[in-house]
């Protein structure tokens, strides 16, 4: 249960830090494209295609990892791009007011990669199972299933339970319409396996 709260609180943590950095980024790059000469809807629209970069690449690594495969070296490239343009459009930013203004400006696409980054890897390690040692000792055996039983071989096992029982041995007749066999059959079945 702790590790299950660990986790749940470290995404809920992930999510806000992403979310706050998000947002300012977003206004970051905006302003950086807005004073480059864009306006209306491309000046709004522009940072959402660095941002997009980066979810679908995370995506399609995240894919990649879920079926054990090796992420595709585009993805890898356009998660990396996309990294540097929201860094880069972060520092551009804050770089008119000097080398401070540029780090911090730089800090919230940072943290913006950082904490989605961390959120893939939390799901990651879910999609995999990945699990402590404790939870692997509390978490219940799932029982073993019996190998796929023939009707025959089924046929013999009720019919031989049904000798010790109280009462009288299941039909052949009875048996024949539950497993849908021939009576002639049932009664091979029956007379081979008790026989042995």
């Amino acid at each position: 249960m702790t590790d299950r709260l660990i986790r749940i609180t470290t995404a809920l943590a992930v999510v806000a830090v992403a979310g706050v950095a998000a947002v300012i980024s977003y206004r970051h790059a905006y302003e950086l494209v807005h004073a480059h000469g864009e306006t209306g809807p491309t000046a709004r629209l522009v940072p959402f295609t660095v941002d997009g970069l980066i979810w679908a690449a995370s995506m399609v690594i995240l894919d990649a990892s879920r079926r054990k495969q090796p992420a595709p070296p585009l993805a890898k490239w356009s998660l990396a791009v996309g990294i540097v343009a929201t860094v880069g459009a972060n520092v551009a930013h804050g770089a008119s007011h000097g080398p401070i203004g540029a780090i911090v400006s730089a800090w919230p696409a940072l943290a913006l990669v950082g904490s989605f980054e961390l959120l893939m890897t939390l799901t990651r390690n879910a999609a995999r199972g990945d699990c402590t040692p404790d939870e692997q000792r509390t978490t219940p055996e799932q029982p073993r299933t019996k190998p796929e039983q023939t009707p025959e071989q089924a046929l013999l096992d009720e019919y031989r339970a049904s000798l010790n029982g109280p009462g009288r041995p299941l039909s052949q007749r009875y048996l024949a319409e539950k497993y849908g066999i021939d009576r002639r059959k049932v009664r091979r079945i029956i007379t081979t396996g008790t026989s042995a």
